[in-house]
């Protein structure tokens, strides 16, 4: 297993969970890959996600049953089961999530399976556009079941900041800029790039890292700011 800038607790974790997937899944497992934050050295405990794709030659049903037991003793850990030929028949479908796995992962076990795969980009800006523009339905819908409870609507808030930063991201590829990993960074490039307002962005994030107890009326003003500028994105993205 290669070096990881994790905590000792999880990186034990992952080396118990690897070894399961061995027994469990034998000559049939082609790879375990870790991805995202905790793969960049920037995950934070109980606030990022640990990522873990596993690469299998047969991912049928009865075949990935054999693993529920594992998955189900390390609920931290949250898996994509893909076989080969899936990963390369869908980087055309998927962009935004092979162009992100594959610039922060690292091999845990097996062959890596990502280093010299080519990811269609054509359809990256129809994923932003669509992912951009669920995102907005979405909030507009669950803000109004949410915006009279501070902690739904501070759940809310944090998620959904993540999330859209994630698709943005990719927006920034569509520019032909390089697409940095740190939050704050996509923000800075965004405030760059398009006629946007980052600073309510910034404020979200720095609540979260803080853990900030906000009001009822501190939700509701950064979470109308949040939508304000999604709103813009997705008007832009839609032109590009």
């Amino acid at each position: 297993m290669q070096e990881l800038k994790l905590p000792d607790k999880i990186k034990d974790a992952l080396q118990r969970f690897c070894g399961g997937l061995r027994e469990v899944f034998g000559h049939n497992l082609v790879a375990v890959i870790l991805y995202g934050s905790a793969a960049s050295g920037e995950f934070i405990q109980r606030h990022s996600n640990l990522n873990v794709l596993v690469v299998l030659k047969d991912t049928g049903l009865v075949i990935l049953k054999k693993g529920g037991d594992l998955i189900n003793k390390f609920p931290g850990i949250n898996v994509l089961f893909f076989s080969e030929d899936y990963i390369r028949t869908s980087t055309d479908i998927f962009p935004i999530e092979f162009l992100d796995m594959q610039e922060n992962y690292l091999v845990l076990l097996g062959r890596d399976v990502l280093e010299d795969l080519e990811i269609d980009t054509a359809n990256l800006r129809f994923q932003c556009e669509q992912e951009l523009k669920s995102k907005l339905i979405t909030l507009r819908q669950v803000y109004l079941k949410v915006y009279r409870n501070r902690n739904l609507l501070n759940n809310l808030l944090f998620k959904s900041a993540n999330s859209i930063l994630h698709v943005l991201r990719n927006v920034l590829r569509l520019r032909g800029r390089k697409a940095p990993y740190l939050k704050a960074d996509i923000l800075t490039e965004l405030g760059l790039e398009f006629p946007v307002d980052a600073d309510v962005w910034r404020q979200i994030l720095q609540a979260k890292s803080q853990q900030l107890r906000l009001s009822l009326k501190e939700n509701d003003r950064l979470f109308t700011g949040l939508v304000r500028e999604l709103e813009k994105i997705v008007d832009i993205v839609d032109k590009l």
